[in-house]
């Protein structure tokens, strides 16, 4: 049975595959691997964290159980942002690392991410491999079984991390405003920032199991647009529920995609001259605007598939400084393996304070061309190459779109949607495009 998806196991807690005694047998299967790939001397120790959701307990109780069964130790950190845990494995010798999160879901939902011992995610022939583990028949006993230990100074150790980032660089003189989405970072972000001088105002920071990402966060920006507007910030900050995406407002209120961050960050790499090889990446879902900016600047776009871990894998082919997502997943190269909210907002903010500019001066720097995104709730997930009907009126659009726009059909790899995107000049025309494609999908996919 495939138990991943695109970005680890996703799901409705307590549902298969989240339900307790099948979790024990998911970690059980992830210790068996660990223990196989095991580097270094002593026991297997992986560590686990995770955001603020109720079901959090649940699932990291079970997972706990499968890992000692297998004669593996487990180090728990607590709520922490998935970033962290990819730095913690590094800064403890770790053979692994797990959080448990749905990231921008709804709090009912929950899932289980891993990290290699160098902090990086899983391959998809190791996620098979693991798979391949979750019934295996093999008996742990007596001594050889596991612990589990918590870790007392995981956030201190990430907070100076994060700042290190940026040479711990003074942001005084700096207002700003951190949506914490009421997930994993609503106790080391704000930290993070003030210890460095800015003056912070902090929303969405008290998390009760049940409001994470609830009209807050990357996803849910207005209120955070209202405090930034009201406070005269210089900027606002709205991470996702596990902080490994960042949305940024600027002083008048206008939203910053990834697109816009991934941009004036690269514009200053390239002015430093630190941007390795003139290439930054990105995944399909950046806008064509983005991509004719760069190219203005005398910088290549590489596209990735959809997901930080493409990127990821995109920038190591390309040797890349900096790659991204639209949707706020940011890495740097020099400092982490994956995407990180907080420091995607601390090198953005270094950005105004070295070059003296607002940042609404690169809110505007892409003319992005006008894009349409529209998703289906499906019940199953039928091969878009089987959806005859719906491939036809795709091909057809398409053709009418040559060298305009484009179109870019796909399954969400976290949820049971499907996303149709839409680029072109003209906004009406392709909102009607997108339309028809998920009219005719939801025909045929959902039987109506």
């Amino acid at each position: 049975m495939n138990f991943f998806g695109t970005d680890g196991i996703r799901g409705l807690a307590n549902k298969h595959p989240l339900k307790p005694e099948v979790i024990v047998k998911i970690g059980r299967g992830i210790g068996l691997y660990f223990k196989k790939h095991h580097e270094n001397h002593g026991r297997t120790k992986i560590i686990i964290g995770k955001d603020t959701r109720l079901s959090g307990y649940m699932i990291e109780t079970a997972i706990i159980s499968g890992l000692c069964s297998a004669g593996v130790n487990a180090y728990l950190v607590g709520p922490m942002p998935t970033p962290a845990v990819a730095h913690l494995v590094r800064s403890f010798a770790a053979d692994a690392g797990i959080v448990i999160s749905a990231s921008h879901n709804p709090f009912q939902d929950n899932g289980i991410k891993i990290f290699d011992s160098k902090g990086y995610k899983l391959s998809e022939e190791s996620e098979r491999d693991i798979e391949s583990l979750i019934e295996a028949d093999e008996e742990v006993i007596g001594e050889d079984l596991g612990k589990a230990f918590r870790i007392d100074d995981a956030r201190g150790r990430y907070i100076e991390f994060a700042k290190s980032s940026i040479n711990n660089f003074s942001l005084k003189g700096l207002k700003i405003v951190v949506d914490c989405a009421n997930g994993a970072a609503y106790s080391v972000a704000p930290k993070i920032f003030s210890e460095l001088g800015a003056e912070v105002i902090v929303i969405h920071n008290k998390p009760n199991g049940k409001n994470i990402n609830r009209n807050c966060g990357a996803l849910h920006t207005e209120s955070l647009v209202r405090k930034v507007v009201e406070e005269k910030a210089d900027a606002g900050i709205a991470l996702d529920g596990d902080a490994d995406r960042v949305i940024m407002v600027d002083e008048k209120g206008k939203v910053l995609d990834g697109d816009d961050i991934l941009f004036m960050n690269t514009l200053f790499l390239k002015d430093k001259d630190k941007l390795n090889k003139k290439v930054v990446v990105a995944t399909v879902m950046s806008n064509f605007g983005f991509e004719k900016a760069l190219k203005e600047q005398g910088v290549d776009l590489v596209r990735a598939g959809v997901g930080d871990k493409h990127v990821v894998m995109k920038m190591k082919e390309f040797k890349a400084s900096i790659g991204g997502e639209q949707s706020g997943h940011i890495i740097f190269n020099d400092y982490s393996t994956t995407g990180d909210g907080t420091i995607t907002a601390l090198q953005t903010l270094r950005v105004l304070k070295e070059t003296g500019k607002k940042l609404s001066y690169f809110a505007n720097l892409i003319k992005k061309t006008p894009q349409v995104l529209v998703n289906l709730k499906v019940d199953k997930r039928i091969p878009i190459d089987n959806l005859l009907r719906t491939r036809e009126i795709i091909l057809n659009l398409q053709e009418k779109l040559k060298g305009k726009g484009r179109i870019l059909v796909r399954y969400s790899g976290t949820q049971n949607l499907l996303r149709v995107m839409v680029e072109g000049d003209d906004e009406s025309l392709i909102k009607g495009f997108a339309e028809r494609i998920v009219k005719t999908a939801d025909e045929e996919i959902n039987k109506k």
